[in-house]
């Protein structure tokens, strides 16, 4: 499932060559919670916010049916994967994230939400040895149960 974003990585480092230095983060956003209009946020700010935690393996945007064209094309655009499920996108996003994190293919995990369900996907991928982020889309929007749970938390200034 994840063989793409393994091999990306490979063709990064080299086979011949020692691992980067730098860790390697996976960037997940909860669109439909951060995307909101009491909230700022901006897809430049975000990539350049993964960008500040290391190599950028894995930067993806979670939409649901009623995403429009336009934040879809911008985000692609940017270079995120968008990921676009029906219905409520926390239960993938938390599953990918949760396997990303389990086999080692990242070394920190980014989790930009508002959302106390993301809680126990924090805590398990700490339990791997996974550095873990809570990004709150501002300080309104902060969770305390995810920033509680994170090593590090980063809150966006709008």
């Amino acid at each position: 499932m994840f063989d793409h974003v393994r091999a990306r990585l490979a063709r990064l480092v080299g086979p011949d060559t020692e691992r980067e230095t730098e860790p390697t983060v996976g960037l997940f956003v909860d669109g439909p919670n951060v995307f909101r209009e009491e909230f700022d946020v901006d897809l430049d700010d975000l990539r350049d916010v993964a960008r500040t935690l290391g190599h950028v393996g894995v930067i993806r945007l979670y939409l649901d049916e009623h995403a429009t064209p336009g934040l879809i094309q911008a985000a692609e655009a940017r270079g995120f994967e968008v990921i676009i499920t029906s219905g409520d996108v926390d239960v993938k996003l938390a599953v990918d994230s949760t396997a990303l994190a389990g086999d080692g293919t990242l070394d920190r995990l980014a989790i930009v939400s508002r959302d106390t369900d993301f809680k126990p996907v924090l805590e398990h991928a700490g339990t791997l040895g996974v550095e873990t982020i809570a990004i709150a889309p501002g300080e309104y929007g902060r969770s305390d149960a995810l920033r509680n749970a994170a090593d590090e938390t980063i809150t966006l200034e709008s």
